[in-house]
This record gives structure tokens, C-alpha cells and sequence, in this order.
């Protein structure tokens, strides 16, 4: 059985006012051998959307992954990278170190429909970036990523460094939470440089909470709930609307968030 079809998920105007970017295309879908998981109760199979996972296709130019912490987006992203010949930490499909093993054995499960060959590609996870950029220095490929040690950048200094001196576009990219390291006004250019690599024949799959992120136009955002996966509209998801209910009325929702804890401190000492 075949997942939701795309439907158009960004900003309604940013669609029609350009010409779609078809991207690279080179990874189709993903389905899950349902009959060879020997147990669904134990991790990751008793993830809801592990659970519900059946065949999932995704968009030519960007696939977003959505959902609350815990949810299966970093572990799908992660199964994905593996089964596709990346560093289970993160790199290219060239680096091969373990700081500690501790994926799951989702990505034995799964079958991916390809088209094409990608030349270039990378997967990035925020929280070993760090044994990444230590992998890079020992290797001595510093010229590769701006001419300095990611070391000696701030974390987002490294990872625009990376962005914009590493990846050359003709790839297939796979991103686990890109904005943690970085502030609004970077986060904005790295939607202008996720353009440039859709505009070079790339493909990105990329776990978010960025608001900011996930406007892009030219994408497919798949929510991760108790519901298992579904696509959905950018104006639908909780990012976007709790981001603009907060900016629109930030004394409201402070007064309503902080008189909770109040009240709660209240109840206590009575």
C-alpha cells in the first residue's frame, strides 16, 4: 500500500511566483520489509510511525521530516543514511569511524527505490558533528571545507563552512536537525543555499523543528506522530502555528504559560 501522495506544502505564493526545481530525484522511496521484523515491541518497531510505516515516497528536491522529540524522524533519517552507504555518525560515504555503535538495525529492514547515481553526498547529525570535524582534521582534508579546522569555527560557522565550500551539488544530502546550530538570520541563508543545491541537481531529506526551514517552497513535509506518517501542509503543521501565535500575541501567551507555573507554585504551599 502506497503512502499519501505530495501535495504542496510550502508557502502558496512561493510556488506560483517561480518555476518548480524538480532537484535530483535520486531517491524515490523507501518501503519497510513488514513480514522480517521479528518484534514489533521493541525499539525502533514500537516507534508509532516505525509501526506504521509501509512504503514512503519522497519528494525529488526536498523531503522534510517533522514531529515531536521521539517521534522516529531521527531514527528513520539515520536508517536511511546507513542503508546508503554513510557513516552511521555522519561524513561522506568515504568516512568509516565509530566513535560508539548505537544505530538500530532499522535500515536492515529496509528497501530503497533509487533513480540514477548522485556524486556527491552528505549526512549531517548536530549532535556528532563535533567527531566529524575531529575525523576531518585527522585526515588532513581541512582544504576541503573553507581552509580551517571546523574546530576553530563556532558550530555554525562549521556547518555554513560545510555547506558552502563541501557540498557541491549532483548529491543526495540527509540532514538530522541542521538548525541547532544556527541563529535566524543563518538559518535564512541556509534556505537560499538549500535553493542553490536543488538548483544543482540535489536531493535533501532533512529532519527539523525550523520553522524558517521547512517554508521552503519546493518540498514534501512528512509528520511523525502517534498517528504513524502523514503528509501535511506547511500552514497546518504545529511549528508553523504556534510560531505565529507567539509572535502575534507574545504577552498573551506568556501570560497564559507563566500564570500556569504560578499557580502550580500556588497549589504547593497551600
Amino acid at each position: 500500500m502506497s503512502g499519501p501522495r505530495p501535495r504542496q506544502t510550502g508557502l502558496p505564493l512561493g510556488e506560483a511566483a517561480r518555476p518548480a526545481a524538480n532537484g535530483g530525484g535520486f531517491l524515490r522511496v523507501a518501503r519497510l520489509r513488514r513480514e522480517e521484523v521479528p518484534d514489533w515491541r521493541v525499539h525502533p518497531f514500537n516507534i508509532p510511525a516505525i509501526r506504521a510505516l509501509e512504503e514512503l515516497e519522497f519528494h525529488p528536491a526536498v523531503t522534510f521530516f517533522i514531529g515531536e522529540n521521539g517521534s522516529g524522524k531521527s531514527t528513520l533519517l539515520e536508517a536511511l543514511a546507513v542503508k546508503l552507504g554513510f557513516n552511521a555518525e555522519g561524513g561522506s560515504r568515504n568516512f568509516h569511524f565509530a566513535t560508539r555503535e548505537t544505530h538500530s538495525a532499522l535500515h536492515g529492514f529496509l528497501t530503497l527505490g533509487r533513480c540514477g547515481r548522485f556524486t556527491d553526498g552528505w549526512f549531517l547529525r548536530a549532535e556528532s558533528f563535533y567527531n566529524v570535524a575531529s575525523q576531518i582534521d585527522d585526515l588532513g582534508v581541512t582544504h576541503g571545507y573553507g581552509g580551517a579546522s571546523l574546530h576553530a569555527q563556532s558550530h555554525g560557522e562549521a556547518f555554513l563552512s560545510l555547506l558552502t565550500n563541501r557540498l557541491q551539488g549532483d548529491g543526495l544530502y540527509l540532514f538530522d536537525e541542521p538548525e541547532a546550530a544556527l541563529s535566524p538570520s543563518r538559518q535564512l541563508s541556509v534556505l537560499a543555499l538549500l535553493h542553490r543545491l536543488v538548483l544543482h541537481r540535489s536531493q535533501l531529506v532533512i529532519a527539523t523543528h525550523s520553522p524558517i526551514l521547512l517554508a521552503y517552497p519546493h518540498a514534501r513535509l512528512l509528520e511523525f506522530g502517534v498517528h504513524g506518517l502523514r503528509a501535511i501542509r506547511y500552514q497546518d503543521t504545529e511549528h508553523f502555528r504556534i510560531t505565529r501565535d507567539f509572535l502575534n500575541r507574545p504577552e498573551r501567551m506568556l501570560d497564559l504559560l507563566l500564570r500556569a507555573e504560578e499557580a502550580d507554585l500556588e497549589a504547593l504551599r497551600r
